[in-house]
C-alpha cells in the first residue's frame, strides 16, 4: 500500500513493527517495564541521561557551573541506552514517569528532588546556583523566552525533520517537505537574532545558549541527521559564527562527550572531573 492509498482506520490499534528503527522500544502505555533500580553514586547531583542533544544540555550546564567554581555542582552521570528501553525501568520512572531522558536527583537538599524535562533541568540548577541566567528581569525574561523557545521548536527539528528526513522506514515527500521548511525557518529565526546579538539572548551566555546549542549548533557544525547540504546550513552565517564560539568552550567540548556512545569522543559514564584526562579534556 502506497501513502497515497492509507486512510486510517475508525480506531486506530498498535503494531509494533511500524516504527523503523524504534519499533521496538515505541508503545502507546506509560509505566515500568521491568523492575529495577538506579545506581547511586557519590555526588551531590546524580544525571541519568545520555549524550542526545537533550542530554548533552545538561551536562554542558554542570561542566560550566564546575568550570565557574560551583564545587556543589559535581555530578555522576549515568549512562541510559533508550535503544534497549532504560528508560522504562521501575528505577527510572520513578524519576521521571515519562521515561525520556535525561532525569536529575538532587540529594543536597536532605530528602532527594527529582527534576524532569531538560529545560526545567537547566532552569533548576541555575536558579539553584545563581549562574547563568541574567539578573535583571529583562534580561532573565529574554533569556527564558529562547529557553522555552527551544522547548517549543526542538520536537520539530528532531521529532519532525530529523524523524522523516533521517530515521524513518519510507522517506515520504510531504512531511520531509513540511517539516524541511519548519527546520530552516527556526533556523531563520535564530539566524536574525544573532546578527544583533553576540549570544541567543543578548551580550551574556546563558541557558538559552546551552539549550539551544545542542540541537542548532550540532545542525549547522556537524550535520546532524546527516542533513548539512541538504538544509544548506553554511549559508545561516550567524548561527554558524554562534555555534563556532559556544564550540570552544572547553565545558561544552567536556559535557558534550558525556554519555555519549558514538563519534571519536566517547564518554559512557561520568564520576570524575579526571574522568575526562585519557580524553584530552
Amino acid at each position: 500500500m502506497s501513502e497515497n492509498d492509507y486512510q486510517p482506520p475508525k480506531v486506530w490499534t498498535w503494531n509494533s513493527q511500524d516504527g523503523g528503527s524504534w519499533s521496538k522500544i515505541n508503545r502507546p502505555i506509560a509505566g515500568p517495564t521491568h523492575e529495577k533500580d538506579l545506581p547511586v553514586g557519590k555526588h551531590p547531583l546524580q544525571l541519568y541521561s545520555l549524550g542526545t542533544p537533550n542530554g548533552q544540555k545538561v551536562t554542558i550546564m554542570l561542566e560550566e557551573l564546575l568550570a565557574l567554581g560551583e564545587s556543589g555542582a559535581e555530578y555522576d552521570a549515568h549512562l541510559i541506552r533508550i535503544s534497549e528501553g532504560d528508560q522504562f525501568s521501575s528505577g527510572f520512572v520513578a524519576v521521571n514517569p515519562n521515561s525520556k531522558i535525561p532525569a536529575l536527583l538532587d540529594y543536597s537538599t536532605g530528602t532527594p528532588i527529582r527534576v524532569f524535562e531538560s529545560g526545567h533541568i537547566l532552569l533548576y540548577l541555575a536558579e539553584k546556583f545563581g549562574r547563568l541566567l541574567p539578573k535583571t528581569l529583562a534580561g532573565r525574561t529574554e533569556a527564558l523566552n529562547w529557553l522555552f523557545w527551544l522547548q517549543g521548536s526542538a520536537p520539530y527539528l528532531g521529532g519532525g525533520f530529523g524523524h522523516f528526513y533521517h530515521y524513518a522506514p519510507v522517506k515520504i515527500e510531504y512531511a520531509i517537505n513540511r517539516f524541511t521548511m519548519e527546520a530552516k525557518r527556526q533556523l531563520d529565526v535564530l539566524d536574525r537574532q544573532l546578527a544583533e546579538h553576540k549570544f541567543i539572548a543578548g551580550d551574556e551566555y546563558s541557558i538559552a545558549d546551552i539549550a539551544i546549542w545542542p540541537w542548532y549548533g550540532n545542525l549547522i557544525l556537524s550535520g546532524l541527521y546527516d542533513s548539512s547540504e541538504f538544509l544548506q546550513a553554511d549559508s545561516y552565517h550567524n548561527v554558524m559564527r554562534w555555534a563556532k564560539a559556544i564550540a570552544e568552550r572547553p565545558a561544552v567540548q567536556r559535557g558534550s562527550i558525556v554519555n555519549r556512545t558514538w563519534g571519536d569522543k566517547q564518554l559512557h559514564e561520568r564520576h570524575s572531573a579526571s574522568d575526562f584526562d585519557e580524553l584530552g579534556l
